[in-house]
């Protein structure tokens, strides 16, 4: 069994983390891919990045578009077999297989660093 101690971090790991609002402008179906979804997120003044998300299966890309998600921004870019992932969107997940996305309050904007 694993001990709770080993996945504590303290405030210098956090802080190395940049969430950031994204606007998801963009939402599609990757062919071939069966839990993938292609995001194009909106970051504000620090441009668009595309993120894969897992997402599938409880998410139909045309409900996305213009919703807010956070992201982790620094995230190094993920080459996949379908290209090349330059973030991760932030979901919570339940043992009945239920996929919740993260998404900040209205009056968010995108780019905003979360903190």
């Amino acid at each position: 069994m694993k001990d709770e101690n080993d996945s504590i971090i303290n405030i210098d790991d956090f802080i190395k983390i940049d969430l950031r609002v994204g606007k998801i402008i963009e939402a599609s179906h990757i062919e071939g891919a069966d839990k993938l979804l292609s995001l194009k997120l909106d970051l504000g003044h620090l441009g668009e990045k595309n993120v894969f998300a897992g997402i599938k299966s409880v998410y139909e890309p045309d409900k996305l578009v213009g919703k807010l998600a956070v992201m982790v921004y620094n995230l190094a870019p993920r080459k996949m077999k379908f290209g090349t992932s330059e973030g991760m969107i932030l979901a919570s997940s339940d043992s009945d297989g239920g996929i919740f996305l993260i998404s900040p309050d209205d009056g968010a904007q995108p780019g905003q660093r979360i903190k």
